[in-house]
């Protein structure tokens, strides 16, 4: 398998879990919420027959079926899942290094290349301050609609930061990109940084 590695104690012990289901060809899933971004959690989850996705990669292991979940296929390269014994039993573990790992380039589209900037270039000054900003949806004429939160959120410097900053820092890495649009409700000041 080229994109994860199940060792041979965590495919005995999964082996083991989906024989207790009852349920001939039952197999596991392994996915990635939100992958690429800071908030991506690697999954494996029961799979019965029939509930596999057509794009997914079906893995053949000794017991088992694996099906990968094709969007996160690339978030998977280097995973390891393992499982260790001890007094308390024993813990499965899924190590991903690459899933909040964004992966995107020119051919992206457009809502990937902005949450990768925002994620890797913006969001990490705004955090100083407590604040936050996310994609809410890019509209047809090319505008970026953006949410701040946290201390960002009825800030008064918000529109500095969303023209000065944001907005310059959007333009000159996206070209097809117009321009953005805030829709935070600012009137809600408690967490506000000024």
């Amino acid at each position: 398998m080229s994109a994860i590695t199940i060792t041979d104690a965590a495919h005995d012990y999964l082996a083991d879990l989906l024989s207790k289901q009852n349920t001939p060809g039952i197999g596991i899933r392994i996915f990635i919420t939100q992958p690429g971004t800071q908030y991506a959690e690697t999954c494996i989850a029961y799979c019965k027959p029939g509930e596999e996705k057509p794009d997914d990669t079906a893995v053949g292991l000794k017991s088992f079926t694996a099906y990968l979940d094709a969007v996160s296929v690339p978030f998977l390269e280097d995973a390891l899942v393992d499982y260790a014994t001890d007094r308390m039993g024993g813990q499965l573990t899924i190590k991903a290094p690459n899933a909040k790992v964004p992966m995107v380039n020119e051919d992206s589209p457009i809502n990937e290349r902005i949450n990768y900037y925002l994620q890797t270039e913006i969001n990490p000054g705004l955090a100083s301050h407590g604040g936050q900003v996310s994609l809410v949806d890019v509209v047809d004429d090319g505008i970026a609609v953006l949410q701040f939160g946290g201390g960002c959120q009825g800030c008064g410097q918000a529109d500095v930061t969303l023209k000065e900053g944001i907005e310059r820092t959007l333009l000159e890495r996206i070209p097809e990109l117009k321009g953005v649009r805030d829709v935070t409700d600012h009137s809600q000041k408690e967490n506000a940084y000024y």
